[in-house]
C-alpha cells in the first residue's frame, strides 16, 4: 500500500492568516511612523526614517506575497522575509555598535526593541511558515 502525503496548507490558511494580519499591522504602524517622521523631521535622521519606510514597504509586500499563496507569492514572501531578517539583524547590530549612526530609532533599531522584538521574530516565523507549507 502506498501512502500519499497530506497536501500542505496554502500560505494564506490557518496560522498563515494570523501571520498576514501581523504583517499588515506592522505595515500600518511602520508606514504611519515613517510617514510622520519624514514629513515633520526628515533632516534630523534621514537614514533612520528611510529605513523605517523600507521596513514598511517590506511588510506590505510580504503580506501580499503570503496572501497570494501561489508560486509567485511564495517567492515574493521568501524574498521579503529574508530581506527583513537581514535588515533587522544588520540594523540591530549597527544600532548597538554605533548608536550615532541612527540619531532616532528605526523600526529595526535594537533588533526591533521598540516594537517588542516582533520585527526580529516575524521574519523567522514567516520563513518557518513558508518552509512548513512548501510543496515537495
Amino acid at each position: 500500500m502506498v501512502e500519499t502525503e497530506a497536501p500542505r496548507p496554502a500560505t494564506n490558511t490557518g496560522p498563515g492568516r494570523l501571520l498576514i494580519a501581523v504583517y499588515l499591522l506592522f505595515a500600518i504602524a511602520a508606514t504611519s511612523r515613517a510617514g510622520l517622521q519624514i514629513a515633520t523631521r526628515f533632516a534630523e535622521a534621514p537614514v533612520a526614517y528611510l529605513l523605517s519606510a523600507l521596513a514598511a514597504l517590506v511588510y506590505i509586500v510580504a503580506a501580499v506575497g503570503l496572501a497570494r499563496a501561489g508560486h509567485a507569492g511564495r517567492r515574493v514572501a521568501l524574498a521579503c522575509c529574508s530581506v527583513e531578517l537581514v535588515g533587522v539583524v544588520g540594523v540591530g547590530l549597527l544600532s548597538l555598535a554605533d548608536p550615532e549612526l541612527f540619531p532616532d530609532e528605526t523600526v529595526w533599531s535594537g533588533f526591533g526593541s521598540g516594537y517588542g522584538y516582533v520585527p526580529l521574530v516575524l521574519p523567522v516565523l514567516g520563513l518557518l511558515w513558508l518552509w512548513r507549507t512548501r510543496t515537495r
